[in-house]
């Protein structure tokens, strides 16, 4: 049962912390109530069995629950009118408040928990804690975090949210694009730390995966006019699509070139060029997101590796770097260089970028210089670029892998 009700959850309750932070104007009450309810259903269901409309019951019970605080708090006391008069009248448990505005309070949710107030590690934590019903210990494990630290993250991110008294409310035209770019932004971290992950002992971590897939689809839904969300869930869908190509038998990673890319989800890569088009169809320039995924859509539609548009690949991310310049596209231009035009044009870019301070403790600037010596045939030079690459890897999978590449060169 209990397991049955934790699927429930993590269907309702964003709909149920939204709903409520409509009423109360504070998300942090807010999810106190819904867990309020949460533990009334643990209490109850198991006797009484999951009601035909379990939302609505969570939903009900919430905003009871919300009444009885205000009566016992002469601070709440102001809340009593926003709380609104049906909260006293209303008749039994099983009548859904009206959910007209359940999709604009989604909405509304989401540009809360991902106000660029807070700092980016607070932002990805009470997005997954609001938005994807994960409890504290679930985001720790997820990012190898220790549990009390997400916590004070959480909590700092609430107190935060109410110190500054942030509006429980959708940007207005001329605030809209930051906002969204922060909110973008909070949904890729999350996809990338699943994807790749940055440490530990597994090189995925597909839950996180799924779990910013459907982040980002529900965002396409509440905003269809933007272009570069469906260019982020275009990213994601194509990415995600070769999870199963990615690792071995054992785990072990496998590199982009080497997939067995019939084991890649054509459904997914669908779902990606299709999400591609209508960010197209939308207009304008490609925004960062798009851009990405156009160069994904490159590799999607290879039907192997040798048959991959790498100058086409090139020149997307010459255009990335143009809009959004930073050393990590430029090393990304390097491979595609490398591989349109031979190693020597990618490691005379890869080359210029070595005393750049941001990429200083990257792993891969000299994982990327090594598979360009490496096909130089220069071994000596890219089996020490592998080994310092693998000293800086905190992920245990990537470090094996990266060693194994630096022996390979040893016998050569």
């Amino acid at each position: 049962m209990h397991r049955t009700i934790d699927a429930v959850w993590r269907i309702e309750s964003a709909r149920l912390v939204a709903g409520l932070t409509r009423i109360v104007r504070d998300v942090g009450l807010a999810e106190e109530l819904a867990q309020d309810a949460l533990v009334a259903a643990l209490e109850q269901w198991p006797e009484s069995g999951i009601p035909e409309k379990p939302g609505a019951w969570l939903m009900a019970t919430a905003r009871h629950r919300a009444i009885d605080l205000v009566r016992r708090d002469r601070n709440l006391a102001r809340k009593l009118a926003l709380l609104g008069h049906e909260l006293e009248t209303e008749q039994g448990q099983n009548a859904l408040p009206d959910d007209s505005g359940i999709e604009d309070d989604l909405l509304r949710l989401v540009f809360v928990a991902c106000h660029p107030v807070l700092s980016t590690e607070a932002r990805v934590a009470l997005t997954l804690r609001l938005l994807g019903g994960l409890r504290t210990d679930e985001i720790a494990r997820a990012f190898l975090v220790a549990e009390p630290t997400v916590a004070q993250r959480i909590v700092r991110a609430k107190r935060t949210l109410s110190k500054a008294e942030v509006p429980f409310e959708v940007p207005g035209a001329d605030a809209l694009a930051e906002r969204l770019s922060s909110v973008l932004e909070v949904v890729y971290l999350v996809f990338n730390e699943g994807y790749a992950a940055t440490a530990g002992d597994d090189w995925m971590r597909p839950a996180l995966c799924e779990e910013a897939l459907r982040l980002g689809r529900v965002l396409a839904g509440l905003v269809p006019g933007e272009a570069e969300v469906h260019g982020l869930v275009a990213l994601m869908e194509i990415q995600a699509s070769r999870s199963a190509a990615r690792t071995g038998p054992s785990g072990e990673p496998v590199l982009l070139l080497d997939q067995d890319r019939g084991r890649w989800d054509q459904l997914l890569i669908r779902r990606g060029l299709a999400a591609l088009e209508r960010a197209e169809r939308l207009g304008g320039a490609y925004g960062p997101y798009a851009l990405q995924a156009a160069i994904a859509a490159c590799h999607a539609r290879a039907r192997t590796a040798e048959d991959t548009d790498w100058p086409r690949i090139a020149a997307l991310y010459a255009t990335l770097a143009e809009r959004v310049p930073s050393p990590v596209v430029e090393l990304n231009r390097a491979v595609a260089v490398g591989m349109a035009y031979g190693p020597a044009a990618g490691l005379e870019i890869v080359d210029a970028l070595t005393s750049e301070p941001a990429l200083k403790d990257y792993h891969l600037l000299p994982s990327v210089r090594g598979d360009l010596l490496t096909r130089l045939g220069r071994p000596a030079e890219a089996r020490a670029e592998f080994e310092r690459a693998a000293s800086l890897t905190r992920n245990a999978r990537e470090r094996a892998l990266l060693q194994e590449r630096a022996a390979a060169c040893a016998k050569r």
